[in-house]
């Protein structure tokens, strides 16, 4: 896995890390070198771009992330609201390359994280060239969907539409479901509006981010809406994202997988040291929690709990960083932290 790296070894909190991407557009032109000493020339069919992954949460759109770059660089959970930071994914074809964002869930938030969340989302869309709306194609469309086609109606850049679950569909069922989506875009039968609004001419595409079916298209079309354009990151690339917040998203995965319900959304993650000594890599890390029953749920029976969902982020981080891992793990208590701005911009979690 080729990760650019903004890692601090030193420090556990997650700072802002410039834009490499960003600063490759701006200063590179056609002769520039790009991040990492990628070369900033192209030929001239050669498209390049910004996609912004928006949906409702739980639709998917992690998981199709790591289906187009063949490989794990968002954390997914069948619990809802999993995605946290904007995360970048780099897919890079012979004719193009696509930088992914995959963006939190739009939800109505109950809590001064979801609001950031929410804001991390929408504040997405005006920074990209094209946006990707990822909805459950295993069901009709419902109002949480048109929600989020009212809030990029007036969007100024291509907007495509991925049904998501494609595998779920009963083949007999497949038409009515996309029909209800093709009538949400157009404004028509439960989805009208009293003063009426132009149809949306967003193309549908069909996928699985599961199985991975259609999404060999669904890039092709993607691709063709990019503009012109040099590589932005070199072409071995899969992801821009610091190391810490990867291995701090792995082992808050893992505390999804394993405790679920019971301790759903109020776990943070912060990787306090990481040292590389050579053989490998040793990293620090606490798992914050909100109350003291949750810490005692993490912990377990002997520290049961704990050893397994280190054992499970240690085996993650040694397929992701090709090198064995030494993982410590501690848990501690701080009382309403999604509800402390300060304490979410030690975490990360700034909302820009």
């Amino acid at each position: 896995m080729s990760v650019i790296p903004h890692s601090d070894a030193e420090g556990g909190q997650l700072l802002p890390i410039p834009d490499p991407a960003e600063s490759a557009r701006l200063l590179g032109g056609a002769d520039s070198a790009g991040p990492g000493g990628a070369t900033g020339g192209a030929a001239a069919d050669f498209r390049s771009g910004f996609v912004a992954l928006i949906g409702r949460p739980n639709v998917g759109k992690s998981t199709l992330l790591n289906q187009l770059v063949g490989q794990k660089v968002a954390i997914t959970s069948p619990v809802a609201q999993t995605t946290r930071n904007r995360l970048r994914a780099i897919l890079t074809t012979p004719s193009a390359q696509l930088v992914l964002l995959d963006t939190p869930g739009i939800h109505k938030p109950h809590h001064l994280l979801g609001e950031r969340l929410v804001k991390t989302a929408r504040g997405t869309i005006g920074d990209v060239d094209v946006v990707l709306l990822l909805v459950d194609g295993s069901q009709p469309a419902g109002r949480g969907d048109g929600y989020i086609v009212e809030l990029l109606r007036h969007c100024r850049v291509p907007v495509h539409v991925a049904l998501n679950k494609h595998d779920l569909v009963d083949p007999a069922e497949a038409e009515a479901l996309a029909a209800s989506y093709r009538e949400l875009l157009e404004g028509r039968g439960d989805f009208a509006t009293p003063t009426p609004q132009p149809p949306l001419g967003w193309p549908l595409h069909p996928v699985s981010a599961l199985t991975g079916t259609g999404t060999e298209r669904l890039v092709q079309a993607l691709s063709a809406a990019m503009p012109p354009g040099p590589h932005l990151y070199p072409p071995d690339a899969v992801s821009d994202q610091p190391e810490q917040l990867l291995m701090a998203e792995l082992i808050r995965e893992q505390v999804l997988s394993h405790t679920r319900e019971e301790v759903p959304h109020s776990v943070a993650v912060s990787i306090d040291r990481v040292v590389d000594d050579g053989p490998r890599t040793a990293v620090l890390a606490t798992v914050l929690v909100e109350r003291a029953s949750q810490k005692g749920i993490l912990i377990g029976k002997g520290g049961r709990m704990l050893r397994t969902i280190g054992a499970g982020a240690r085996l993650q981080m040694e397929k992701v960083f090709s090198g064995p891992v030494y993982l410590e793990l501690f848990v501690k208590v701080v009382p309403g932290w999604r509800r402390s701005a300060a304490r979410l911009a030690e975490l990360g979690y700034r909302g820009d």
